[in-house]
């Protein structure tokens, strides 16, 4: 192990199902690291010693499926390479700093995949890569001279207009479900009234 091999895991957003954590727990086992785990209602724990050091994964149970939850700094090569083979593979997000000799990298993933690279010495930190918008300028263009705005927003005033004189006869015969119903109506066509910016 390099002593100087330092990753912190920040910011994660791994979402598994059993089958993901049982192949973690099997590929750790196979790597020789010394483990053992718990299951409550709530939350599935993997503990990993590495050297003398103890690394606790805590995975929050969510329905039937698992998000893990913290962030970790690791100490060891093998472990990091692990928990990146796991944010690969379930198409995870999350910020990696690596600290080596004075020097950080911070990878910025999102869906498993590095968005932004970014190396950072003392006070001066310069980009390596940041992947390109998936919108192109050409798509930008089409989308402010697209006419779909304004037709919808003529067609969203007529039904503001008849939901409004729906909710005053509701009013007017105090039937509070159909008021209760056009007024969550309402806030949705407002909500999108304003998204058109009109």
């Amino acid at each position: 192990m390099n002593k100087s091999h330092e990753v912190e895991y920040c910011n994660l957003e791994l979402r598994f199902d059993r089958r993901q954590i049982q192949n973690l727990i099997r590929d750790l086992i196979q790597e020789g690291y010394s483990l053992y785990w718990s299951e409550t209602e709530y939350q599935f724990l993997i503990s990993i010693r590495t050297g003398r050091k103890l690394v606790k994964l805590r995975f929050q149970r969510i329905k039937q499926r698992y998000k893990i939850v913290g962030d970790y700094l690791i100490k060891d090569e093998k472990l990091s390479e692990l928990i990146e083979k796991l944010i690969n593979d379930t198409r995870g997000h999350a910020v990696v700093k690596r600290i080596k000799d004075r020097q950080i990298v911070i990878e910025n993933i999102m869906f498993g995949e590095i968005i932004r690279l970014v190396e950072v010495s003392g006070m001066e930190h310069r980009i390596i890569y940041q992947k390109k918008p998936f919108v192109t300028i050409e798509e930008m263009i089409q989308a402010f001279q697209s006419k779909r705005a304004e037709e919808r927003a003529v067609v969203l005033r007529y039904e503001l207009d008849y939901e409004l004189s729906v909710l005053y006869e509701a009013l007017s015969n105090n039937d509070e479900e159909t008021v209760a119903s056009s007024k969550e109506k309402l806030v949705g066509l407002r909500s999108e009234m304003l998204q058109l910016e009109l």
